[in-house]
């Protein structure tokens, strides 16, 4: 049933003997960081549920008239998008035994939606499944969690990272990398395509007292053209810092630096001046 996902095997488990015993719950909760397969577990969950056996490649492509599918309006699940659902709940299957309503993003539900919602959870029709996708369980109201089936999905292993990564065609990763990648495939598969910048910010931090300051900056060339990813840049290269500051103590300062640096960036300081300064100040505490 849920093969071609990665990790999260006792939840499987749990799932598959749920639907081979029939004794599902109304109401599921499944939380955990983003990229580690919830939306896929709940994907498939949803199939099996519903009786669909064809593959599936993307949760928007499940025609099936028993599947409700919401996500975020905008910034946030409005209540508007809340009552929606509840004027649907009590419509009978057309084809299934059962209907599915998938909340993705479900933690992104303002107050006054969960509040809303609260009253669906607590009488559902006895057809009605609810599966609820969410990366921040503290985001959730207690009575709404308390009415829900929780599971909670954890980091992918890296070992078991590096390998579906190279069924994907990804190779060559470093340790450095699959450590960013913090245990979400979603993450690496999103990322797949800047790694020649990891490998460029490895140089970079390798070079950091072996070369002048005039080398680091063409090493750094790259960095003035990222501004749309620079905090995931500099996430990066205080991990790289991180594990030399094990072997140096001067680049536990070097962290602080780029610390400012993303403080500078978020009070809207020239990007340029910022990088400038990132780059030289690391340099300059090294050398």
């Amino acid at each position: 049933m849920f093969d071609s996902i990665v990790g999260n095997y006792s939840i499987k488990k749990i799932l598959e003997k749920s639907i081979l015993d029939k004794k599902t719950s109304h109401s599921y909760l499944f939380v955990g960081m983003q990229g580690i397969g919830k939306k896929l577990m709940a994907v498939e969950f949803a199939k099996a549920l519903l009786g669909i056996n064809q593959i599936e490649k993307q949760i928007e492509e499940i025609n099936h008239p028993d599947f409700i599918f919401i996500e975020p309006d905008g910034n946030g699940i409005k209540i508007e998008q809340i009552r929606e659902l509840q004027k649907k709940i009590p419509e009978k299957p057309i084809q299934s035994t059962k209907k599915v309503y998938l909340i993705n993003e479900a933690d992104s539900m303002t107050f006054e939606a969960q509040n809303c919602f609260l009253k669906t959870l607590e009488e559902p029709p006895e057809f009605v499944t609810i599966i609820l996708i969410g990366s921040q369980e503290s985001a959730f109201l207690p009575t709404i969690k308390s009415r829900c089936m929780i599971f909670h999905f954890q980091p992918i292993q890296e070992q078991e990272m590096r390998q579906y990564l190279e069924k994907q065609g990804i190779t060559n990763l470093t340790n450095h990398q699959l450590e960013m990648f913090q245990g979400s495939i979603g993450k690496a598969l999103s990322l797949k395509d800047k790694q020649p910048m990891y490998e460029l910010l490895e140089n970079m931090v390798n070079s950091l007292n072996k070369k002048d300051l005039i080398d680091i900056l063409k090493i750094s060339e790259p960095l003035y053209q990222a501004k749309e990813e620079i905090f995931e840049i500099l996430e990066y290269i205080n991990l790289l810092l991180l594990k030399r500051a094990k072997e140096n103590y001067l680049y536990t300062n070097c962290i602080q630096i780029v610390e400012n640096t993303k403080k500078m960036l978020k009070q809207n300081v020239n990007y340029d001046m910022c990088i400038d300064n990132l780059i030289i100040n690391m340099w300059e505490e090294v050398v």
